[in-house]
């Protein structure tokens, strides 16, 4: 019988829900239970794929081709586990779906509505893996109150209804403020989200607060008595650095007792510390590194969130710390910049604003000897870059910046020509790679083929590989034995450009090939 725990939030967003639900699902991994993860999104978007990655971060993409929240990345990195669209829900495609069933008749001519028509499509992806896992963690988007929320928050009352109690548990995620003019904390916000939840009709079984200061028993106490759980049950969540250390932080005040305790369950074997302390062995470093990312969104982290995780776990699997600077591809100075970092990393992207910036990063990456990574869209600048400045084609462009360019290096892919929507339509998902031998790109994988993640409409122009091979830019690898995967050169320390993104692949103690080689050269070259 498969397990619910119900992850809620309140008082403000970014509160961490998906940390703490990954961070209790890897504790119940580590007793044996095989767990996985589902976000629930209130907005209508159908997907956040068209939605500037200001608005919630970096667009994740799983094995099969579904662009999510970052939240999945969450999942996979502390889970290990690799998901799919049975991962992923957002109120545009639950609405949509009701919809389209209402259009052919679904419902026998009835009134549909948001109870009960609404909230059975929600409880039925409640279960959507029921099959697949002991303990299914279900995040609801969005913070109680929330007027878009609500249908999600009716569901799962009806869900804890219909279920028994050992079956369902519920965790609400909320702020307890520092208040530095009264130099204390303040319950008054976690009391008053508590209580909208109560109104809703769901009781919290175990409340996690964020907060800057230890929060003493006394606080524990008034949060305990006046939002109704147990003194045992309200948990201490302070900022942890990395975010990897969050499961054994909860471990050592009993959240994964409680909550077996509170679901009926047993271990399935010993608890396993291995993992706290493999995370622990990778965090003593003797040599520190800086690597600038150039890209449009720079003052959001968020919106680099996986090549974040990526770079720090590759140099942690190193022995070496890195420091990431971000830099914005606008940026007139953006070379001057540069010169204070030991690498350089150009990240995916779309349309036409900071290219510039981008390609002159590469062109100093390039003629500096500088450790260089592209990915997506940074490997279609690489392209560029090296087309008019080692080839001398003037002018060479990607026809996503001018369609009318003499030299198109980087043009639109056949099958994208004739879209009309834009979510969802893009070569999405895993392909595979064929990599070549006697190359950078196979003396990092080891392998002749690979699976990696997709998201772009915009290829490397086959036309254009010769020419550029003959002035030493390389296509190291392939799909289909058609479409470049992977550019190089041989003669530089480290300069390698994919059309993938190798980060949605990153996991804790087993960084992704290309980041490990990218870091590796970093450390060499500095």
């Amino acid at each position: 019988m498969t397990k619910y725990i119900f992850i809620t939030g309140g008082v403000v967003s970014s509160l961490g829900k998906g940390i703490s639900g990954a961070s209790i699902g890897k504790l119940l991994q580590l007793y044996g239970f095989k767990v996985t993860m589902i976000k629930f999104d209130p907005y209508i978007n159908i997907d956040p794929g068209t939605m500037n990655p200001y608005q919630h971060g970096e667009i994740f993409v799983t094995k099969d081709g579904t662009e999510s929240d970052l939240d999945l990345g969450t999942y996979e990195r502390f889970l290990d586990i690799s998901t799919s669209k049975a991962n992923t829900n957002t109120a545009g495609d639950i609405y949509q779906t009701v919809i389209n069933r209402e259009r052919i008749g679904g419902y026998n001519g009835a009134t549909v509505q948001v109870i009960p028509h609404i909230t059975d499509e929600i409880k039925k992806r409640f279960m959507a893996l029921k099959d697949n896992c002991d303990v299914s963690i279900i995040e609801i988007g969005g913070t109680v109150g929330d007027i878009e929320g609500l249908p999600f928050m009716e569901s799962v009352r009806q869900f804890q209804l219909e279920n028994k109690k050992e079956d369902t548990l519920s965790i609400h995620v909320t702020l307890v403020p520092f208040i530095a003019a009264a130099c204390e904390l303040k319950t008054k916000p976690t009391q008053h989200s508590v209580n909208k939840l109560r109104e809703i009709g769901i009781l919290p079984d175990i409340i996690i607060c964020r907060t800057e200061r230890r929060i003493k028993t006394m606080l524990k106490k008034k949060i305990s008595l006046f939002c109704n759980v147990k003194e045992e049950c309200v948990i201490e969540a302070l900022d942890v650095s990395p975010i990897y250390y969050i499961p054994e932080t909860l471990h050592k005040q009993n959240v994964d007792s409680l909550i077996m305790e509170r679901l009926n369950i047993k271990p399935k074997k010993k608890f396993d510390k291995t993992w706290f302390k493999k995370i622990k062995s990778t965090r003593v470093f003797s040599k520190i590194i800086s690597v600038a990312i150039v890209g449009k969104y720079v003052t959001l982290k968020d919106a680099y969130k996986s090549i974040d995780e990526s770079i720090d776990i590759a140099a942690a699997e190193l022995g070496a710390k890195a420091e990431v600077r971000y830099f914005r591809a606008e940026d007139k100075d953006i070379v001057e910049k540069l010169k204070s970092c030991d690498a350089v990393l150009v990240p995916g992207g779309f349309g036409c604003r900071g290219v510039n910036g981008k390609i002159k990063a590469i062109a100093y990456a390039r003629e500096n000897k500088i450790p260089f990574l592209g990915i997506c869209l940074g490997m279609q600048c690489s392209i560029i870059e090296a087309a008019r400045n080692l080839a001398k084609l003037e002018g060479a462009n990607s026809t996503e910046f001018n369609k009318n360019t003499k030299y198109p290096v980087v043009k639109i892919i056949d099958e994208q020509k004739n879209v009309k929507y834009m979510g969802g339509t893009m070569r999405l998902g895993n392909y595979k790679a064929e990599i070549r031998k006697n190359t950078l790109a196979h003396s990092l994988y080891g392998v002749d083929e690979v699976d990696e993640r997709h998201r772009h409409r915009y290829e490397m122009n086959p036309e254009f590989i010769d020419i550029l091979e003959k002035v030493g830019f390389y296509v190291s690898a392939y799909h289909n034995g058609v479409l470049p995967e992977i550019v190089e050169i041989k003669t530089h320390p480290f300069f390698i450009g994919v059309q993938f993104h190798p980060e949605f692949k990153s996991r804790p103690m087993k960084a992704h090939p290309i980041f490990v080689g990218f870091i590796d050269a970093t450390l060499k070259n500095k």
